[in-house]
This record gives C-alpha cells, structure tokens and sequence, in this order.
C-alpha cells in the first residue's frame, strides 16, 4: 500500500494541508475582530461620556434673566365693562307732514334753545285759509250772542239757541285745527342741545316724516354698560365710575351711576347700567364706545408683580425667587431661582396682585423663566424690563 500512495503522490493525487498551517489565519481573523468590536463599543463609549458631560454643563451654565423686585402698592378692588356713549335728550327732527322747504333757520353743528325755529314748509294757501275759518267762527259767535238776547225776551226756542252754539264751537275747532295744520309745517328744537349736519335744503320737497337734522343734548352725557348679576351686590345709585375714550388717550371722565335696571338679561345674566357725566367740553359724543370703571370700596395695600413674572399651571401658579447662595468661583454672589406656589388676585393692566406665597421686598423672575428649574444658577441683566403699569396704553403714532 505504501508503494501505491506513493506512486499516486508523485503522479499529483489529493494531499492533506497540515493543521498548523490554518491556526494562524483564524487567530489573525479573530484579533481584527475584537479590535473593530472594541473600537465601536469605545466610540460609542467616548460619544456617551461626551454627551453627559456636555449635559451635565448645560444643566449648570448659569441662566440669563431679568428680574423684578415685588413691591407693595395701593390696589382699587374694580369692575371693568364697556359701554356706549348716548345723549341724555336724542332726536331725529321731522316735519309731521309733506311739503317744500320754504326757509332753513340754522347752520350744522349750531347749538339751539328748546323751541328755537329750524325749518319752515310753504305755507301756500293755508293763512287764507284760516283767515276764513275765523270769519266763520266770529259770524257762529255774533249768531249766538243776538239768539241769547231773543231768548230772553222769549222771541226764539232754546233749541235755536243751542244749535247756534254748537256752530260756534265747530266753527272754533276748525280755527284750532287749521292753525295747528300750520304749526306741522314749523319744525322747532323740543329740547337744548347741539345740532348734528343739515340734511335739507331749500326748494326741497319732503314727504313726512323725512330727517331733517339730529339734537342731541350733550350735557351731561349718558354711558350705558352691562354688567355681570355677581356685581350688582356692590352696586348702588350715586356710586362713582371712571370712564375713558380711545378717541382722547390718557383723559379719564368722572361720573356717577344714576339707574340700574330693574332685572337681568335672561340671555347673558347682566344688568344694563346707567351713568351720568359732565360734558361741558363735548368731548363725549353719543355712539361712541368707552371703558367704563367701577371702583368697590376703598383701596388697600397688595403685593404685585408683572404678569410676566408668573408661570401659570394647571396645578398651580408659581413665580422663581431668587436665593443667594454663597459665591461662585469669581467671588460674586452666587443667584439660584427658587420656586415658588403663590395664590393670584384680581390683574390690572400689566400688573398681577398676589394675596399670598410672596412677600414685598422679594426679588422675581420677571423674564427668561421658561429655562429654569427649582435650583437654577442665574445670571441677571435687566437692561430690557416687561411693562408694569396698571393703565398701558399703546405707544402714540
């Protein structure tokens, strides 16, 4: 057998590689292997460190901030509404019947007594014809004079004498009415007041009942506003109200409330109040709409702060005090927002009242507290403030 392996391996049969010879590629396999596995798990390893040490700064960089110091401040417990302006006195003057404009008596924006004479219809045939009507009347009273004295001497029935006054008083009911067919074509001012733009000119046919020019008594003025049912526990006649107009920035008018109505809106649950105004300038036009302010009781003292300074939750409204705490590494006083559950009040303009959690004389974050978490390192810069006032007005054009 040996001779024939033999011969078989030198005509180029089948040979056995040796074991040894593969070792060395599969442990050269395997050390790659590891090395690439390692190399992944130690990148990935190095990027996680990265990642939470760059967290771990973040979550102690100081945080910038503007801040605010809570101060205590006269507070006017207040109902705000809006109303609409009207006149005291208000009409559209019209003659009651047809006609052409024979004479207009006044100018646009004229102020006018009550019965001062604005228009005046053509008359036409209508003196005439009272001018007849009266005749009539003095013929019935003269007939009726003779027929008493011939009654007297028993010349003539009483029936005679009552049908002669009867024609007298028919006779004078057509003067009264003739002359007040006269007096409809006159269109005189009812009441004082100032006179809107003329409507009508002369020559002018107008059929009854067409505007010729609005009245409107202006001083004093009315303000008309609603209110909720829960307010009418602090309302009362003579009660003082504030008001103020877009139309004049910054003024405030003063007055009082002169009626409240006898029931609430089945609709809205308000109640329709009225107040009274000085008007002598006749800023206050009727139409006009205006923020109207009641003020309950007298005012006393709350702590308040910008809205801004409050984070509002449905699990509560909180605000960030700051704390110091030592120094930092520069040897500056070290800031740390604390927060803070507070209880709100009523607001005003910008301002927030708050009733407790808070104390005057504390320091809040008034801006930038979006950041913040209870223990945060700040940093303040109040260069730029949010706005704190109790009437803010937009800036003048």
């Amino acid at each position: 057998m040996s001779n024939i392996e033999s011969t078989k391996a030198r005509e180029g049969g089948p040979s056995r590689v040796p074991r040894s010879a593969l070792i060395k590629p599969i442990v050269i396999l395997s050390v790659v292997a590891l090395v690439v596995i390692g190399g992944i798990f130690g990148f990935q390893l190095f990027v996680g460190r990265m990642m939470a040490k760059y967290m771990a700064a973040g979550a102690t960089a100081p945080q910038l901030v503007s801040t605010y110091v809570a101060k205590e401040t006269p507070w006017q417990r207040e109902t705000q509404a809006v109303g609409n302006v009207r006149a005291l006195h208000g009409a559209d003057l019209a003659p009651q019947i047809a006609g052409v404009v024979d004479t207009v008596d006044f100018k646009s924006g004229d102020s006018v007594r009550a019965g001062a004479t604005l228009l005046r219809l053509r008359l036409n045939d209508d003196p005439a014809k009272l001018e007849v009507l009266r005749a009539q009347a003095a013929l019935a009273a003269v007939t009726y004079r003779r027929d008493r004295a011939q009654l007297a001497a028993r010349a003539i029935s009483q029936a005679v004498v009552d049908a002669d006054l009867a024609n007298l008083k028919a006779a004078r009911a057509q003067v009264a009415a003739q002359r007040a067919l006269i007096a409809e074509k006159i269109v005189r001012a009812p009441f004082a007041g100032r006179l809107g733009i003329r409507e009508v000119d002369q020559g002018q046919y107008l059929a009854a009942g067409t505007t010729v020019v609005t009245l409107q008594a202006v001083d004093p003025i009315l303000i008309d506003f609603y209110v909720p049912q829960q307010t009418l526990a602090i309302l009362k006649k003579g009660q003082s109200v504030d008001a103020s107009v877009d139309t004049y920035r910054g003024a405030l008018f003063h007055g009082v409330i002169a009626a409240i109505n006898s029931k609430v809106d089945n609709a809205s649950r308000n109640v329709l109040v009225r107040a009274t105004f000085h008007n002598h300038d006749g800023r206050l036009v009727p139409g006009m709409y205006a923020n109207v302010t009641i003020n309950e009781g007298a005012a006393r003292p709350l702590v308040t702060v910008p809205q801004t300074a409050i984070t509002y939750n449905p699990y509560g409204d909180t605000v960030f005090v700051i704390q110091r705490q030592g120094k930092d590494v520069n040897g500056k006083p070290k800031l740390v927002a604390d927060q803070r559950f507070v209880k709100l009040g009523a607001t005003r303009g910008d301002q927030v009242a708050v009733t407790e959690g808070l104390a005057a004389g504390e320091t809040v974050v008034s801006s930038g507290q979006i950041k913040l978490h209870n223990g945060s390192i700040v940093v303040v810069n109040n260069s730029v403030q949010p706005s704190d006032s109790a009437n803010p007005a937009p800036p003048n054009e």
